[in-house]
């Protein structure tokens, strides 16, 4: 009998190997498999930094806000001035007067123009250091969690996925990001 059992042990030692082989292999490939998503927009605007930002944005645009009314105000009080005169200037006045205001137009929309470009350049310096904040811890809890990727799920960037074979990290980066 001492024969027939090494000989049977001799058999299912390897078969016992192949199946826990197949299982860590099936295990890691399923961890490899997943993927974490948040949103970006959601995670921002949780973060201690994001408030301030947008604050001292809605003053800056309040400012530009301001001098654009004020210019549009000048133009309009000089338009009138324009229309009640008209007629009584003389050819030259009348065609310098016109200059004037055409060139007071032109700034004042080569400054709502600037201003838009200002805005959107206040904007993105004001919130670069959160974005790259949040990358960083992103990229943390991607390694911690053992993920291959992860995706932003604003602006349906993320239409379907399986949940079951991705992670929600949202929460986990407004609590890193939070301290």
């Amino acid at each position: 009998m001492g024969g027939a059992t090494f000989f049977y042990m001799k058999k299912i030692i390897p078969t016992l190997l192949l199946f826990f082989a197949t299982l860590t292999a099936q295990a890691q490939s399923e961890a490899a498999l997943q993927f974490g998503y948040f949103s970006f927009k959601e995670v921002m605007e949780a973060t201690p930094d994001y408030a301030a930002a947008q604050q001292e944005l809605d003053k800056l645009a309040a400012q530009y806000e301001a001098e654009t009314k004020r210019s549009e105000e000048e133009f309009n009080k000089k338009y009138e001035e324009f229309l009640d005169g008209q007629n009584g200037f003389a050819p030259s006045i009348l065609k310098k007067r016109q200059a004037e205001l055409q060139d007071l137009m032109e700034k004042n929309v080569a400054f709502k123009k600037e201003t838009q470009r200002l805005l959107k350049q206040a904007k993105d310096d004001a919130f670069e250091p959160i974005k790259q904040k949040i990358n960083a811890a992103a990229k943390q809890i991607g390694q911690e969690k053992k993920l291959l990727f992860i995706i932003n799920t604003d602006n349906n960037g993320m239409p379907y996925a399986d949940e079951t074979a991705g992670l929600d990290i949202t929460s986990d980066l407004k609590e890193q990001l939070s301290k």
